[in-house]
């Protein structure tokens, strides 16, 4: 049995309890039930679809928002952008958050916070009631962004857990073409009340779904546990080694000190915040919301109808995430994030090539056939991996003792950087269109390498030997 000392030493295995995997995961696929998993799921992913919806709000209502209230162009830009600000502060309370009220309470006030911005958008007769509003939505999928991949990795069972994981970046691209379509049919304030259908579908589905096993333990909430475990595999389920793998697993983290940010920097985390950060920070830097923000402007320039351009990307997005679910507990998480950052690397230096020949003017008939191919090849690449995968990694890396502080750090270098690259990316265009792309491209090259080096192989293995096997 591992002692203490071994612990604080990073040198004992906490492999050890961890025995006869595969007839547990044999029984839980014979025995079990996945209607409540998939209800759990289906309720979280609400949180996701709000995400989408939220961010996809202010490019179809722009124009009217800025004739109904009579603001500047800037002043609009002020509008977009604060959604990230808001986020960013509800990324740095997630955490604490999820670990203190629990996942399942924290996903229900992140969604009270999201229907009262959307009225105060509703009712907005000005810039500072339109903007505060914004910023409450912004702060409510903040925390979302956070604690819904967390939930799903939690409750769902080995199996199945990158498949599930990967429906959170689904509905967040369904709720973003969702809204380009509302928003194509609908004034902006009566989009913004369809922006509080995903949270009341939410707020009312949590009252039916248990709350995670593994937080319910953590607490110490002993009886609570074991009811959520097996109403999560189904009431004829032998739960038993799952429940003493995730006893075991606690019993050897609860002789740590209480965590505090400082433990993020031990050398036994170190690695673990390493790879988390990484990868948002080539999510983020790869470019893929610098194209979102250009993409009327790049389909405009390539003959084609912004609105089509933006719904045609956005299914592209949702047909291959689709494929994802399907591919991805077999072929694993690095492969994918390699080939998704294969893919962006050919994609920016597509988009970066057409830029150049259209600044040149040479080739000018392929220019706009390139634009568009580069645009397709970036986009559907970001969502084969960088869109999603690093999200699953964050959740399943992080042993639950130092989860939500290393939860709320990672998730804010991601909205953090998704302002950077908003906030800069005219700057960059300004500079060289196409030298922006080729430094996009620079960043999904240096991503390759990072997540060939550092980025752990976690598909088939349970969050407790994930954990265990990260030296």
């Amino acid at each position: 049995m591992a002692t203490s000392q071994d612990i604080e030493n990073g040198s004992a295995s906490l492999l050890q309890p961890f025995i006869q995997k595969e007839e547990k995961q044999q029984n839980l696929r014979g025995n079990g039930s996945l209607f409540m998993v998939l209800l759990s799921t289906f309720v979280a992913v609400m949180g996701s679809f709000e995400f989408g919806s939220s961010i996809g709000y202010s490019s179809p209502t722009q124009q009217a928002i800025i004739e109904e209230l009579e603001m500047s162009s800037s002043e609009f830009s002020v509008f977009g952008s604060i959604l990230t600000i808001g986020a960013m502060v509800g990324a740095i309370t997630s955490g604490r958050a999820a670990d203190l009220i629990g996942r399942i309470e924290t996903m229900r006030i992140s969604s009270i916070i999201c229907i009262t911005g959307w009225l105060v958008i509703y009712l907005a007769l000005g810039t500072l009631t339109l903007n505060f509003g914004r910023f409450l939505t912004g702060f409510g999928i903040g925390v979302n962004s956070y604690v819904v991949p967390i939930f799903i990795a939690e409750i769902t069972p080995t199996h199945l857990r990158g498949a599930l994981l990967t429906l959170h970046q689904v509905s967040l691209a369904t709720g973003l073409l969702v809204a380009y379509a509302v928003g194509a049919l609908v004034t902006w304030r009566t989009m913004a009340l369809t922006g509080m259908i995903p949270c009341a579908v939410m707020i009312i589905g949590l009252y039916f779904i248990p709350e995670s096993p593994r937080w319910l333990a953590m607490v110490g909430y002993q009886n609570e546990f074991h009811v959520a475990l097996q109403k999560l595999r189904g009431h004829n389920a032998d739960v038993s080694g799952e429940e003493a793998e995730i006893q075991d697993s606690l019993a050897i983290l609860q002789r740590l000190p209480k965590a505090t940010a400082k433990d993020l920097f031990l050398e036994r985390n170190v690695r673990l915040v390493i790879i988390g950060v990484g990868l948002m920070v080539f999510q983020q830097f790869s470019g893929y919301n610098g194209i979102v923000y250009y993409a009327d402007q790049i389909f405009t320039s390539a003959g084609v109808p912004p609105n089509v351009g933006s719904i045609l990307y956005a299914c592209l997005q949702i047909i291959i995430l689709a494929f994802g679910v399907v591919i991805i507990d077999n072929a694993g998480r690095r492969p994918l994030l390699m080939i998704s950052a294969s893919g962006m690397l050919l994609g920016s230096l597509l988009t970066g090539a057409s830029f150049y020949l259209k600044e040149h003017h040479m080739a000018s008939d392929l220019a706009p056939v390139l634009t568009i191919t580069a645009i397709m090849v970036d986009m559907g690449s970001y969502c084969f991996g960088l869109g999603g995968i690093p999200w699953i990694v964050m959740s399943e890396i992080f042993p639950i003792h130092i989860k939500g502080i290393a939860g709320s750090l990672v998730t804010l270098v991601s909205w953090g950087g998704s302002w950077v690259v908003s906030y800069s990316f005219n700057f960059l265009m300004s500079w060289s269109s196409h030298g922006a792309f080729f430094v996009f491209a620079t960043f999904c090259a240096v991503a390759i390498v990072f997540i060939f080096k550092f980025v752990p192989e976690t598909k088939g293995r349970t969050l407790e030997e994930i954990q265990a096997s990260i030296d």
